[in-house]
């Protein structure tokens, strides 16, 4: 009651008293007062200047009722056609949120000036309509209007937001033929907008001839440099502001602490934190989540919480600053206890919280703990926002629960492209390779701006030969939209090309790219190596060493591969000196490359050395290799002593362990021994034996003339037979002279492939052997029918 009086009290006198700074005290007037006797002064008066007053006071308080009411008594009283008040009137409902009323007072003004101009231009930028907001400054010019510094740096906002630079360019060209172009408050929206589309070029001369620079243009050069990754140039800028004598504020050691995160440099950011406690900045929530984050980042996670405990006003940017650095080294208790605590601080989570804590759970795959956050989101009512749908597409594809996670993306009022990618992703990390292709052509038709991840992505899903006229067909639509300069998109092309079996286009792809980082080098050495291109592999390491780059644990393992598969052992060699003295030999991908090579190369020693010099004796790869390695050469015992080492470090054996083990009894002609490791697979380790493990226990029993058995074990697995296990029964026959297995064994892969070659030359060696020259001729004439030939095999030794 005090308050409406208190309210109703205001005279005339007051309301011009307030244009000329009076100290008046408005804070006594509720937001939402909307009772009549409130604007009661206002009916006898015909100054603008009071309308003006009370449109300013109804937008101070957010309070658009309020407001609509002014404006109703300034039509009444015969104020709707003068272009002060209807100035303040779009001020007023912009302020207020209400865009489009003010742009409907806008368009009902029968004059308008500068001013009104000016005014619906920057409401547009500061409501996100920037389209509008370049069309109506058009619209401006085309009236005669010349635009003032505040409708220039208006219209650049919008240019920086929407990363469109040749407007950008015409706006710095009008600011240059009027002058404007050194005005600071125009320098620094120009900087901002140069900055924000990637051409620092053009700030860093923007920013040179501006004359009197204020802080407001250092402050965007250093945000310009941070957003840029030139940490560097933020620190060295920050530096001569200082020597200039001007004073950093809380944005200024913002963006420095930016730079301080890009270059990794503690020391700069330690200096920093002085500065900031002798500024007394210490209150500016923003300054300290920057200081927060930095710390994380640099390492220094008990200084970081010791800033965080320190932040008087925590906003939820603090807490989800310190929540994602947990999340990101995978510390769910403290996520968890982390969210608790902000609840209890009072504060809501946000979508950038949980689209955290949903990402945390996808990596960790903690189903449980994911969907109690899932319920939690959907009692918020956060599902509608595109950031929380994506990073539950996410969470639920790492899950492998691909049909939970499309109807989350099927279910999304609208899709923004990272939703897209996060399904695409889905599908490929399940190996659902076709419902990929098809959400790919779904998102050409639904005109949606794929992005170079999109690409990337697409070509993952694109397995085989058989996709290769898909894969053509995307690789020129990429030519078409100018994706090709990227390096991300061109190894992924040279990668799929790789597999479709055309090393020639993988190799054109690499020669044409504008730009080679080491990914598109390690990417097309896999491609020769995997083929058997090892002269060709060898001269791409010997061009990279050339060229002093550092050759990363993927390129050496790459090569170390190729050597395998010829069996070139004096490069071998080189290049696992180069490992060695590189630092690499501890790495699980190197280390188990060169066991293998070592062994394929003969030297069984060597393999010896580089399994026990990795140090590593907690990954499954390396055990699988060094056994792998022992049993190519017979050394069953060593192999089995190796296995039984598995289990006494801890070490989960995988599929691959038991091939290996099984491969190794199947040289000695060890049965039964190779029949109690494939039982153990499920007896002892709870696995369902793998198609390999299949395949091993159908050729030991083959090779050792247990026929009916090995038959027995293929019409009885859980899988369809393959060609390549029925070959191992045709050549486990031809072995033992039973010519009536061998021809039921060739017969079925004759039904499964009807140009296999090697089966129709080990069925006329089976005849052959049993003397029986006519049907082996019989044979050999098919063969000839069909041009089927042979390829002949060669040897060749390193000297």
């Amino acid at each position: 009651m005090k308050k409406s009086k208190a309210f109703a009290s205001f005279r005339l006198t007051s309301y011009s008293l307030f244009l000329t700074r009076s100290s008046l005290n408005y804070s006594s007037i509720p937001s939402n007062s909307t009772n009549h006797h409130q604007i009661s002064p206002l009916s006898s008066t015909n100054d603008p200047l009071a309308f003006a007053a009370a449109l300013f006071l109804s937008s101070t308080k957010n309070s658009p009722i309020l407001g609509t009411q002014i404006h109703g008594k300034s039509f009444k009283l015969g104020f709707s056609n003068d272009i002060f008040s209807q100035n303040n009137l779009l001020g007023m409902y912009s302020k207020c949120g209400h865009l489009w009323d003010a742009f409907k007072v806008f368009e009902e003004m029968p004059e308008r000036n500068l001013v009104s101009w000016t005014s619906m231009i920057s409401a547009f930028v500061h409501n996100g309509e920037y389209w509008m907001s370049l069309k109506l400054y058009l619209e401006m010019l085309r009236a005669g209007f010349c635009p003032n510094e505040f409708g220039l740096a208006a219209v650049l906002t919008a240019c920086a937001a929407m990363n469109i630079v040749e407007f950008g360019r015409s706006i710095h060209s009008v600011a240059l033929k009027i002058g404007l172009d050194c005005n600071p408050f125009v320098g620094s929206s120009l900087l901002h907008m140069y900055a924000k589309c990637r051409c620092i070029g053009f700030a860093e001369f923007v920013f040179e001839f501006i004359e009197h620079k204020d802080l407001a243009c250092w402050n965007a050069m250093v945000e310009g440099y941070a957003i840029n990754g030139y940490g560097c140039d933020a620190i060295r800028t920050v530096s001569l502001m200082h020597c200039n004598g001007l004073i950093a504020d809380q944005f200024t050691y913002v963006s420095a602490l930016k730079g301080c995160i890009i270059t990794g440099n503690l020391s700069y950011a330690q200096q920093i934190h002085g500065m900031i406690v002798s500024s007394g900045l210490e209150f500016s929530t923003s300054v300290m989540n920057a200081l927060t984050d930095t710390y994380y980042r640099n390492g220094m996670k008990d200084s970081a919480l010791k800033i965080f405990c320190r932040i008087k006003g925590k906003d939820i940017v603090s807490w989800n600053t310190v929540i994602s650095s947990f999340a990101q080294e995978e510390e769910s208790q403290e996520v968890v206890a982390l969210f608790c605590k902000l609840l209890l601080s009072g504060l809501r989570p946000n979508e950038v919280t949980l689209s955290i804590i949903f990402r945390l759970c996808g990596s960790m795959k903690d189903l449980s703990l994911g969907l109690q956050f899932f319920c939690f989101t959907y009692r918020l009512g956060l599902f509608n926002d595109m950031l929380v749908v994506s990073s539950l597409v996410s969470m639920f594809s790492k899950y492998g629960l691909v049909e939970n996670a499309y109807h989350m993306f099927r279910s999304a009022p609208a899709r923004i492209i990272v939703t897209w990618n996060e399904m695409l992703t889905g599908y490929v990390s399940n190996d659902h390779f076709k419902e990929a292709l098809q959400l790919f052509r779904r998102a050409i038709w639904s005109d949606v701006n794929l992005d170079e991840y999109t690409y990337s992505t697409i070509f993952s899903a694109c397995q085989g030969p058989e996709d290769l006229k898909l894969g053509e067909e995307i690789h020129a639509r990429i030519i078409k939209l100018g994706f090709c300069s990227s390096c991300a998109v061109s190894s992924a092309m040279s990668h799929a090309y790789s597999r479709f079996g055309s090393v020639e286009s993988s190799f054109k792809i690499f020669q044409d790219s504008e730009v080679l980082d080491m990914v598109s080098w390690g990417t097309i050495i896999s491609a020769f190596s995997k083929h058997g291109f090892t002269n060709g592999t060898i001269s791409l390491i010997n061009c990279l060493r050339g060229r002093d780059e550092n050759l990363d644990e993927f390129i050496l393992s790459s090569a170390l591969n190729a050597c395998a598969n010829v069996a070139a052992f004096n490069h071998c060699r080189c290049i696992h000196a180069h490992v060695q003295k590189t630092g690499y030999e501890s790495h699980v991908a190197v280390a188990s490359a060169a066991v293998d090579a070592y062994s394929k190369c003969g030297d069984i020693s060597s393999s010896k050395l580089a399994f026990d010099s990795s140090s590593r004796e907690d990954d499954a790869v390396l055990f699988n290799a060094m056994i792998t390695a022992y049993a190519h050469h017979g050394l069953i015992a060593e192999a089995v002593e190796l296995f039984e080492k598995m289990e006494h470090v801890n070490v989960s054996p995988s599929h691959t362990t038991f091939v290996a083990v099984i491969s190794a009894c199947n040289h000695l002609g060890l049965v039964e021994e190779g029949q109690l490791f494939f039982n153990s697979i499920s007896t002892d380790y709870g696995m369902s034996p793998s198609k390999d493990n299949f395949a091993c226990l159908v050729d030991l029993l083959a090779r050792n003339g247990l026929l009916e058995k090995a038959r027995h074990v293929i019409e009885c697995m859980p899988f369809e037979p393959w060609p390549a296990i029925w070959r191992s029964l045709l050549n486990g026959s031809r072995i033992h002279g039973d010519k009536v297995m061998a021809t039921l064994a060739a017969e079925r892969i004759f039904q499964l492939m009807p140009g296999d070659v090697d089966a129709h030359v080990l069925l006329s060696n089976v005849c052959a052997e049993d003397g029986r020259w006519e049907d082996a001729n019989k044979v050999k004439m098919k063969m000839e029918e069909e041009g089927l030939n042979k390829i002949p095999g060669f040897s060749k030794i390193e000297i």
